[in-house]
Parts: C-alpha cells; sequence; structure tokens
C-alpha cells in the first residue's frame, strides 16, 4: 500500500500523466478523426522511449543502475528486434485480436456486449475492461511461466537483466511473444474488442510496461492501487527468488492485490537472476534451448 508521502509525493504523478494522457489522446482520435491511429499509436508507443532514456541519465533512481554505451546498444538490439522482426511476424500470424484468425472466436461469442464504442468515454471503459481481461489471463500466464521449468526457459531471458530502464521492458526472448499475447488475444476477439479498442489497450499497457522499467524515481501513489508501477516491478526483478515470486501483473496490480500475490516492499538490493551475472547477448538468446541444470547454474 502506499504510504502517505507517497501519495502527496510530485513523483507520484508522471505515470499516469503519462499513460493516461496518450490514452486519453488515442481515444480521442479514434472517435473524432484527428488523427490516423495506424500512425498515431506506433508514435505514442515509441515516441516516449528517448524522453525516458534522457530523463534516466538526468535523474536516476539509481547510479549503479545507469546505462553505459554497450548496454544501449543491447537495448536498441532487442528494440529493433521486437517491432522490425517478431512483432510483425505474429502479427501476420494472429494480428492481435482484430485479425481474421480470431473473427471465428469472435463470430461464436455470445459474450453480452461487445467491447466498442461511439464516444470517447465509451471507448476508454471498453478499453479499460480490455485491460482488465487480457492482465487477468496474462497474469496467470506469468505465474505459470515462473512455476514450470519448460515455460521457465522462454521467460527466463527477460529476468537476466542486471539494470533497470525502460527498454528493458522489450527484453522478452521471440519464442516468449506467442505465450504473452495469445491468451490475451483469445479473450479480447471473445469479449468483441474493435480495432478502437485495441489501439487505447496497446497504448495504456506499452507505456505502462516501458515506465515500470525505468530507472527514475517514481513512486506508486494512488495509481498504484490499481496499475503496475515502477516501484512494484522493479521488486519482481529481484535476484531473490522470494521477492521475484511477487507482483506478477504486467500493467495492472489489481489481479496481485486479489489473488495474494502483491508485495508493497520498495527497495531491492540487487536485480537479475541465478547467479546475478550479466549475460552475453548470444546466452540470453540461447537460454531456451539449454538444459534443466544449465538454466539452475546461469
Amino acid at each position: 500500500m502506499p504510504n502517505t508521502s507517497d501519495l502527496l509525493s510530485p513523483w507520484s504523478l508522471p505515470q499516469p500523466i503519462v499513460v493516461l494522457g496518450l490514452s486519453l489522446l488515442t481515444a480521442s482520435a479514434a472517435i473524432n478523426g484527428w488523427a490516423d491511429l495506424s500512425r498515431l499509436v506506433p508514435l505514442f508507443m515509441f515516441a516516449p522511449i528517448p524522453l525516458l532514456w534522457l530523463a534516466e541519465r538526468l535523474l536516476p533512481k539509481r547510479e549503479d543502475w545507469l546505462l553505459n554505451w554497450k548496454d544501449l546498444a543491447e537495448d536498441l538490439f532487442w528494440l529493433a528486434g521486437t517491432y522490425l522482426i517478431w512483432a510483425p511476424i505474429y502479427d501476420q500470424a494472429y494480428d492481435t485480436p482484430i485479425s481474421n484468425l480470431f473473427e471465428s472466436v469472435r463470430d461464436a461469442s455470445e459474450f453480452p456486449f461487445r467491447l466498442e464504442a461511439e464516444t470517447t468515454g465509451g471507448l476508454l471503459i471498453a478499453a479499460f475492461i480490455g485491460i482488465l481481461a487480457a492482465e487477468l489471463i496474462g497474469y496467470w500466464a506469468h505465474r505459470l511461466q515462473h512455476r514450470f521449468m519448460f515455460l521457465w526457459r522462454i521467460h527466463a531471458t527477460h529476468h537476466h537483466i542486471t539494470k533497470m530502464s525502460v527498454a528493458r521492458a522489450e527484453r522478452t526472448h521471440p519464442l516468449e511473444f506467442l505465450g504473452l499475447n495469445l491468451g490475451s488475444a483469445v479473450a479480447l476477439a471473445f469479449l468483441g474488442a474493435s480495432a478502437e479498442v485495441v489501439a487505447v489497450l496497446v497504448v495504456f499497457r506499452l507505456n505502462t510496461a516501458h515506465l515500470c522499467h525505468s530507472n527514475l524515481p517514481l513512486v506508486s501513489g494512488v495509481f498504484g492501487w490499481l496499475s503496475n508501477t515502477p516501484e512494484w516491478h522493479q521488486l519482481h526483478h529481484s535476484c531473490n527468488y522470494e521477492e521475484s515470486n511477487t507482483n506478477f501483473g504486467c500493467t495492472v496490480i489489481l489481479w496481485d492485490r486479489l489473488f495474494g500475490t502483491f508485495s508493497g516492499k520498495n527497495h531491492i538490493e540487487r536485480l537479475g537472476n541465478g547467479t546475478g551475472e550479466k549475460l552475453s547477448l548470444a546466452t540470453q538468446l540461447l537460454i531456451p534451448f539449454k538444459s534443466d541444470q544449465a538454466l539452475r547454474e546461469l
């Protein structure tokens, strides 16, 4: 739970201002047509990243998490891989819930209403419902990844980071994209989510994920009662096994609170997994193909 000083801290404001502000602009553009969503959504996904990198350099939460040029080059590799290679490949396969592949799911669904709207406020509400549904699926998928070794091997790359930084949200092995996105996509297709709802949802989730991995002195405040925040997510990246088995929500912390996996501890000693040592880029890419014993020794 946020303490009183957190509730009053100005550092509790940047995350909701950025995330909710960009989500509102996306919804407004979708309803009022003042911008092309196919251009606006990528802009809102990527434009904050260099600004947050600069903010991390000027106002870091921890000096030992500051990136050197090698770290930055590695993060650019993962960003490029995610958005220029792996995401388009999966996009062609199931293009989130608005693809032809999931049309049959939408058509077969007998859900009493569909996630679509004709007003900005209605679109924000529909997107909020979609976020909760997608995050519920993602929460349980994430818990299973931490429980079973055959699922952990595709997730482990993300936990072998030794510094927090905005683009490390993209430190995801290509094999993990399918597991992370498929369940949520089916859920949104079942709910009949429109393309506009998905656009708002994507802007909210991506910007939340980037901020949650940032090296900024943000505090959770009131927003942290529902949303994941840097404080909550940094604990999940702790090298301490017990600490890392908390706060499984990707962008929403509500399900952790309801299912008993939330921890409000806001200080960790060390990031990483296993030995806590930094892994080479090649090792990170090969993690899913290593033996169980080799994984335990990393």
